[in-house]
């Protein structure tokens, strides 16, 4: 980099005239980055040439791809989870895919009771914004602090005058902290080129605070990444900087160690379904009218899905089974009893209904479909619905993967239900759709680009024989040296 800057003059002379006039105005303002004493560290200029290159960068338009790994299954991990660059320079994030919270949090420098280890064989981290020279903690005047207070997560710390928020989860955990703002480094698809180290200016939390299961650290990762609608959610934030369309997908891979594919664009697939989003709810609810076992409805009063006062049913990666209230668990299980008691025998453990079988259970167990508001249904193989306890000699012991809930109208499907689909968050739109699908293929996924137009490309193999080519130097490396030299001359 410090190479560069002092040849600036040099590169200056070798661009092509219309690469100065490349996505620019005719007249360009400058203003003084650099102090006229030029006290500033490398690391600043650094920081302050990517996030100029990010911006620049957002008139392309493109996919966003993030990596995904992890599984659905309870015996292994549990939970898919993704690697994110946060600040300048960037560090290494892992965080749990979740669709059921709208905010981004990585664990802070200052947490208290966070994991120092984690089971899943990865590299805990611990954001500190001092050590970052682009970040900046959100004060309770900032404008950006009112996202968060819209959904009662967030409020004002009038010790420090940070805007703060608190985070309780289903599962009782909870995690509280403050808002900073910093450096999102991610990989953008343009076309079939890959652009690295693109970067957009995000609002995330920094948790100083954990409990119940976020401390446990056989599967413990440094934060949630909540793919919400509201304002404080990544998506919401890189859409209204014209960085991603207002879409996301996702295909989580099953089988075979899982991982998959996560990407701000909307996967491509022709077998696609799709049912309306239920309009001024917190989560991604959708009419679920009835379940189908073996192609025959099962006797539940379609009031029991119906979406009010805290009822309905709702799409959520950070769930890793899937639930049912008591009045469609009971029929449920009852009709997939009935339909396999010649073939396997039944047994009870701890609770939950298990089959014990000597066969494959696709060749036992009924196909199941979950039928939604617009004619569209959700198909499960066995493997969608049961979850395998053990396999002795020859002998399985398959068990119901969906539990009950008592005394509450909520269905929720987790991870056992939305592995090997593509999932499609239409956010425009206001609707979910999927379809089957081998996740471990590439896809093809659309964005809007800001000329209007679709873009096609192709994402989830970033292998060497399979992985977009960079972007040329016609545009990244040009608009690279011109920065160079923007900066030299100011």
């Amino acid at each position: 980099m410090a190479d560069a800057l002092f040849s600036a003059t040099i590169l200056f002379c070798l661009l092509p005239v219309s690469v100065l006039s490349y996505a620019f105005p005719a007249a360009l303002k400058l203003e003084r980055a650099v102090p006229a004493n030029h006290e500033m560290e490398m690391n600043e200029l650094k920081a302050r040439d990517r996030a100029r290159l990010g911006r620049l960068l957002q008139s392309l338009g493109g996919v966003v791809d993030f990596p995904v790994d992890g599984t659905f299954d309870p015996f292994v991990v549990g939970l898919y989870y993704t690697k994110l660059r946060l600040g300048s320079p960037p560090r290494d994030f892992y965080v749990q895919i979740d669709t059921g919270s709208d905010v981004l949090w990585v664990s802070c420098a200052s947490c208290n009771g966070c994991p120092q280890t984690s089971g899943l064989q990865i590299q805990l981290n611990y954001f500190d914004p001092g050590s970052s020279a682009t970040a900046t903690p959100i004060s309770c005047s900032d404008q950006r602090c009112s996202w968060g207070v819209q959904s009662s997560d967030s409020g004002c710390s009038v010790q420090n005058n940070l805007c703060a928020y608190t985070f309780q989860y289903g599962d009782g955990s909870g995690t509280s902290g403050y808002y900073v703002s910093d450096l999102l480094q991610f990989d953008m698809i343009v076309g079939s080129s890959l652009v690295p180290n693109s970067t957009a200016q995000v609002v995330f939390g920094c948790s100083t605070s954990q409990t119940g299961d976020l401390v446990k650290s056989d599967r413990a990762v440094d934060g949630i990444f909540g793919f919400g609608q509201q304002g404080m959610s990544v998506i919401s934030q890189l859409a209204s900087q014209g960085v991603a369309p207002r879409v996301f997908s996702h295909c989580l891979k099953g089988e075979n160690g899982g991982g998959g594919i996560l990407v701000l664009g909307e996967i491509v697939e022709p077998n696609m379904v799709f049912t309306p989003l239920v309009p001024s709810q917190p989560h991604y609810n959708v009419n679920l009218l009835s379940i189908s076992v073996n192609g025959q409805a099962l006797p539940i009063n379609p009031s029991v899905f119906s979406t009010s006062n805290g009822q309905g049913t709702i799409i959520d990666t950070g769930t890793t089974l899937a639930y049912l209230s008591e009045a469609a668990y009971v029929p449920f299980v009852e009709a997939i009893t009935n339909a396999v008691s010649q073939s396997v025998r039944p047994v009870v453990s701890k609770g939950n209904q298990c089959y014990v079988l000597t066969t494959s259970v696709a060749n036992v167990f009924p196909p199941v479909s979950l039928n939604f508001a617009g004619g569209a249904s959700m198909f499960l193989n066995p493997q969608d619905y049961l979850i395998q306890q053990n396999n002795v000699g020859g002998t399985a012991v398959w068990c119901i993967g969906f539990q009950r809930i008592q005394n509450q109208g909520i269905t929720i499907l987790g991870d056992l239900v939305l592995k090997d689909k593509i999932f499609v968050y239409d956010l425009v739109g206001q609707r979910i759709g999927w379809a089957n699908y081998d996740c471990s293929m590439s896809v093809n996924v659309s964005a809007t680009s800001s000329s209007g137009r679709s873009e096609y490309v192709n994402a989830g193999q970033f292998s060497d024989n399979a992985a977009p080519q960079k972007l040329s130097l016609d545009i990244v490396g040009n608009i690279i040296m011109l920065l160079l030299v923007i900066n030299m001359f100011l």
